[in-house]
């Protein structure tokens, strides 16, 4: 059995249908266990702009009988926050790693952490993290990532999977999926997109419209529908023995991968493309 530690925010719906996906796959079969969710809010704090989120996705955690682990990065050494955040996070991670250091966990998934974890937890723990482009694809916020996809002309878009390291969203890209961005309920967006920006420019359509840009609205829909699809499709590689991390590298089928693990057809699948 794969054992799961869950890191998340729990900010709002988006935590909360993780977790129930990956809980429902489980009722069907899927082997593992999440041994505990840490959060890293107490929710009794007294600047808590999620609060009531926070406390339904609390809730979920208790009703499905998960160990439920909190930590207050508000309440935590202030002191230290406003003199040196490099040493904040170093001194949050021990705290975080003692905290969670009783329960057997195989792989940490981060699922809507908002924390950038420190450096000695990402290398003492296999931990998962979500980006939202393909491999070779721009860095940044999905947001960066979408408006350099349309700067560049580009033709494809996807999300990967990557181990969690020191250097944030530079570990190596573990899982992913593609999709076209060209063809029927593309074209015509593209084509629209061009004529905006020969009237003006690509800097003049993203501060008038932002993400209500038809074309940037389309590539968007089209890639979150597959996040989630991507996170429980990786976990069910893992559980099933397909892969696992070695020397923060993939293996699969026993031989390690130069590359990415492309998975699109799982995805697609499971999405009924």
């Amino acid at each position: 059995m794969l054992k799961l530690g869950w890191f998340s925010t729990g900010r709002g719906p988006g935590s909360r249908n993780l977790l129930r996906t990956v809980m429902e796959e489980k009722e069907k079969g899927l082997d593992i266990d999440i041994a505990f969710v840490f959060c890293n809010w107490d929710n009794d704090e007294e600047s808590n702009p999620k609060k009531e989120q926070r406390e339904i996705f609390f809730d979920m955690v208790k009703g499905y009988g998960i160990p439920l682990i909190t930590k207050s990065w508000k309440k935590f050494r202030p002191d230290l926050w406003d003199s040196d955040q490099k040493a904040w996070r170093d001194e949050y991670g021990k705290e975080l790693r003692r905290l969670t250091s009783e329960y057997d966990m195989d792989l940490g998934i981060l699922a809507g952490y908002m924390l950038w974890m420190d450096d000695e937890t990402c290398e003492q723990y296999d931990m998962l993290n979500l980006h939202p482009a393909l491999p070779d694809g721009p860095k940044g916020t999905w947001q960066e990532v979408i408006w350099q996809l349309i700067r560049e002309d580009a033709d494809e878009q996807g999300a990967m999977l990557h181990i969690c390291t020191p250097e944030w969203d530079r570990g190596a890209p573990l899982t992913y999926c593609k999709f076209s961005i060209r063809g029927d309920g593309y074209d015509d967006l593209w084509n629209d997109m061009k004529r905006k920006i020969s009237e003006s420019s690509l800097e003049d359509v993203i501060a008038k419209e932002g993400a209500n840009e038809p074309l940037f609205k389309k590539i968007r829909e089209d890639g979150a529908k597959r996040e989630l699809p991507l996170i429980v499709e990786t976990i069910r590689k893992f559980a099933e023995g397909t892969v696992c991390i070695r020397d923060k590298q993939l293996v699969v089928d026993g031989n390690k991968l130069e590359s990415a693990f492309d998975i699109s057809e799982n995805v697609d699948g499971s999405l009924g493309v």
